[in-house]
């Protein structure tokens, strides 16, 4: 079940969510629950593996947006960096970037339950 206790305990800063939240914790919680139903990850992958950089630029920002706003850092801090380096167009090895984002949205799809 997911909790601001539980959430914390994933690494997410809920206090600066919370704040972002207009200080609102269950408002905070129903906007997190809404995050976990938008799995943009296939598409994200799928964009970099062929190579469009611009579309998974886009897709890579607007996951950043949301998980910068819920302060879900153990899944942003990935998905910054590859954010950033979509941002310069860089033709790289995106693969463990990838998984560690991929491997933290599953900790969190997992408080769910």
């Amino acid at each position: 079940m997911i909790t601001v206790e539980t959430l914390k305990e994933y690494g997410a800063d809920t206090d600066s969510g919370i704040t972002r939240c207009a200080g609102m914790a269950d408002f905070y919680l129903e906007m997190v629950k809404q995050a976990m139903t938008e799995d943009r990850f296939p598409a994200l992958r799928k964009s970099i593996d062929d190579r469009d950089f611009q579309t998974a630029f886009e897709i890579a920002h607007g996951m950043k947006g949301i998980f910068a706003n819920l302060s879900l850092d153990p899944v942003l801090n990935p998905v910054s960096e590859i954010t950033e380096l979509l941002r310069k167009k860089e033709d790289t090895d995106y693969s463990a970037l990838l998984t560690r984002a991929e491997t933290e949205y599953r900790r969190l799809l997992a408080l769910k339950d």
